[in-house]
């Protein structure tokens, strides 16, 4: 009987896409849904970025664009990274690909081999071990829960590591719970590192310029480290373009060359009117993402103190990012008179039917006692799908 491969079957559907087709079909049936499960920025791409991007199109950027991204976008990349991030890198430590998504996926295919291990700090994104076992990796799944504010110890990583230990994922602002690994917190786990030969760590930054306390800080920033980090980001989401699709890397410039070979052999290089976008996204005036920026600020605020006026809900206050992850556990095994709780994945459900409010289980993404709602919409959605919500829960006996 014909099946799929095993590689394949070994993955799990993404749970935050499978969650927003539900909400999107109960949406074609007329229902009015508010979607609180997907990491999209509700704004517009700044008019400046579209034009630069008609302009592109008018000067025939049509053609098949560098396997690692044009000249000029990589140049622009790295002026950003020493602006903004006091970082030094060449452009030959730079490589452009279509989402910060591939540019995970290229660096965990590039390093890590069969049976080699991959530190996962839990609650992740979903995709992270996904992509680790795509790669005939191991994830090791480090449990930084509700009560640390979902950031690992020095000591936490310390302890997960054996010598079969190739990789850290470190995501911060994180998705999904907001948290941010101060300068200190990041200088802890630098140490642990360095100590351990041939050890790297993917820092996934997408959500670098959505921050409400303090300024973003790279773990690449330590001595010896920027030779053991690869940088992830994009412009997804600082400039809400999540539909271009371009992220990047920047690495040392063997593991660019690793990921290139790779990327050259199953998508080429990126969309060539995208990257003409990015590069005016980078090199021009950067007033628009503090608006936004301030605006989720705003909806952050918002959302926690209308989550803490829930009864059974805990919500800490994220630092970035557009979620927030309160934990649920107190309504496992109430019932409503017609279905009962028993985990993360049914209380989402539960809002999504009876509240018509779209949230994503914390099961997905490695905290099955929470559940995470995007804020990356306007506040009088917020309101109401906060109101909705409420009112559902108080069923739950």
């Amino acid at each position: 009987m014909a099946q799929l491969s095993e590689r394949l079957q070994r993955l799990a559907p993404s749970a935050t896409l499978a969650m927003s087709q539900k909400s999107s079909e109960m949406k074609a049936q007329g229902i009015d849904v508010i979607n609180l499960s997907v990491g999209e920025p509700d704004f517009n791409t700044p008019d400046h970025i579209k034009a630069a991007a008609k302009r592109a199109v008018d000067e025939n950027y049509s053609k098949y664009s560098p396997v690692p991204g044009y000249p000029d976008l990589r140049k622009a990349i790295a002026a950003k990274l020493k602006n903004e991030n006091g970082l030094e890198y060449g452009i030959n430590e730079i490589l452009v690909s279509n989402g910060a998504k591939q540019s995970v996926c290229n660096t965990v295919m590039a390093l890590v081999n069969d049976g080699e291990e991959v530190i996962i700090p839990a609650p992740y994104w979903v995709s992270y071990p996904q992509m680790v076992k795509l790669a005939g990796g191991v994830p090791v799944i480090v449990n930084a829960g509700f009560d640390q504010n979902f950031k690992m110890t020095p000591a936490q990583l310390e302890a997960a590591i054996t010598p079969k230990t190739r990789l850290l994922i470190l995501c911060s602002p994180s998705n999904p719970t907001g948290s941010v690994y101060s300068k200190a917190e990041l200088a802890g786990l630098a140490e642990v590192i360095k100590r351990h030969e041939d050890m790297f760590v993917l820092a996934d930054e997408i959500y670098e310029h959505i921050i409400y306390t303090g300024r973003h800080e790279s773990i690449a920033q330590f001595e010896g480290m920027k030779e053991r980090t690869i940088i992830v980001n994009g412009v997804s989401k600082a400039y809400a373009m999540t539909g271009w699709r371009i992220g990047f890397i920047a690495a040392p410039e063997w593991i660019v060359k690793g990921c290139n070979k790779l990327q050259g052999q199953y998508t080429s290089g990126p969309c060539s009117v995208s990257q003409k976008a990015a590069e005016a996204a980078y090199t021009s005036v950067q007033e628009c993402v503090e608006t936004m920026r301030q605006a989720f600020h705003r909806r952050r605020d918002l959302i926690v103190s209308l989550t803490k006026d829930i009864p059974g809900l805990e919500v800490n206050v994220p630092e970035g990012a557009f979620y927030v992850f309160p934990k649920c556990s107190g309504f496992f095994d109430k019932s409503d008179g017609e279905t009962t709780i028993s985990n993360s994945t049914d209380f989402a459900m539960y809002l999504l039917e009876k509240a018509h409010v779209a949230t994503v289980g914390g099961d997905a993404f490695g905290d099955p006692e929470c559940f995470r709602m995007s804020y990356a919409t306007d506040e009088d959605s917020i309101r109401e799908a906060m109101r909705r919500i409420k009112e559902a829960l108080s069923k739950l006996k």
